[in-house]
């Protein structure tokens, strides 16, 4: 049992580490957040997975900065949520505790896959499922005794409706009306040119790109922008609603009165989207209630904090998804953060 630390004198970090940058805030139970800061940067992978000697780089100033400024000392509480950390986080569970515990005095930390922050900023501690909807697409569900997750497997094995989904069926569209192929889109492939140049070359801009999930992202606008007049963008979305609506069943709890939130970028395409993932939603998931995300997964993060200082924790452990750990006021010294 993770012990509370006296209300109004506990501050907290809350991280959320992804793929557009890494954004932390401070604050205690009592006031909440009182100070947030962004850092435009991803944290790095390399052959360890997530880089912890990065992520401290980033943090330490940021921290530091909003400490000050905040006049909230002592963090003895911390949470980092981390895009990857199922599968690519074993260099943060091994190094994140000591690193933390030196330079800010974190005693108790909590590390989660950003599935799990972001489940917990759009529905908090209840039974549901939420789809993470970006580049990338993830579910993941609880019931309050363990986690479930579908999908998440990377744009060349799965993540089957996101953006780099949506952008990878427009292009082939695209190709297919290039070819004279059925399936073939006119409109998709007027914009794929404006976008990429001459379609006889994407292969060779795309293929040898590190970043070809974002490439390949890049372009889902294009098709949400043709999905208001071309029936084969607008059916690309409607597959897209029905990825997301299968995830969310797959993982999504029958007891407990769950919850369904969608969260992520790729909601801001508006209703060429949101209209039939209601529709497919509805239909795939009918025991769930629809409810609007609260938030997003930075405050997954604060949420978490907040209830660690209060001891009021309710959310399942996971090996892979979910650890908290505590007592580092011992942790070794480590130069080389």
């Amino acid at each position: 049992m993770t012990r509370a630390a006296p209300l109004g004198s506990a501050g907290f970090l809350a991280v959320d580490s992804g793929g557009s940058g890494v954004r932390v805030a401070v604050g205690t139970a009592a006031r909440g957040v009182v100070g947030e800061r962004r850092c435009g940067e991803p944290v790095r992978t390399g052959a360890r997975g997530i880089d912890p000697e990065h992520l401290m780089r980033q943090l330490v100033p940021m921290v530091r900065a909003l400490a000050e400024e905040s006049g909230v000392g002592g963090l003895g509480t911390a949470v980092v949520g981390a895009t990857g950390m199922a599968s690519l986080g074993d260099a943060l569970r091994a190094e994140l505790p000591a690193a933390l515990a030196r330079e800010f005095g974190v005693r108790t930390l909590a590390l989660a896959a950003d599935a799990v922050t972001a489940y917990t900023g759009a529905l908090g501690p209840r039974p549901g499922a939420v789809v993470a909807a970006g580049t990338g697409l993830i579910a993941v569900g609880t019931d309050l005794t363990g986690w479930r997750r579908a999908d998440g497997w990377g744009h060349l094995l799965g993540d089957c409706g996101g953006g780099a989904w949506i952008g990878r069926a427009g292009l082939e569209a695209a190709l297919r009306a290039l070819d004279g192929r059925p399936g073939g889109s006119a409109a998709l492939l007027a914009r794929a040119e404006e976008r990429f140049g001459p379609m006889r070359g994407l292969p060779g801009l795309l293929y040898p790109r590190a970043d070809r999930p974002a490439v390949l992202a890049s372009f889902a606008p294009g098709v949400a922008a043709c999905a208001v007049d071309d029936p084969v963008a607008a059916g690309i979305l409607r597959s897209a609603a029905r990825e997301m609506a299968a995830s969310a069943a797959a993982v999504c709890p029958r007891e407990g009165e769950p919850q369904v939130a969608c969260t992520g970028g790729l909601l801001g395409m508006g209703d060429v989207l949101l209209v039939p993932l209601a529709e497919e939603l509805a239909r795939g998931v009918p025991w769930a209630r629809r409810v609007p995300a609260a938030g997003d997964p930075l405050l997954g993060s604060v949420r978490i904090a907040t209830d660690l200082v209060r001891g009021a924790l309710t959310l399942p452990r996971d090996e892979a998804l979910f650890t908290v750990t505590t007592g580092h006021d011992d942790a070794p010294h480590a130069d080389h953060f």
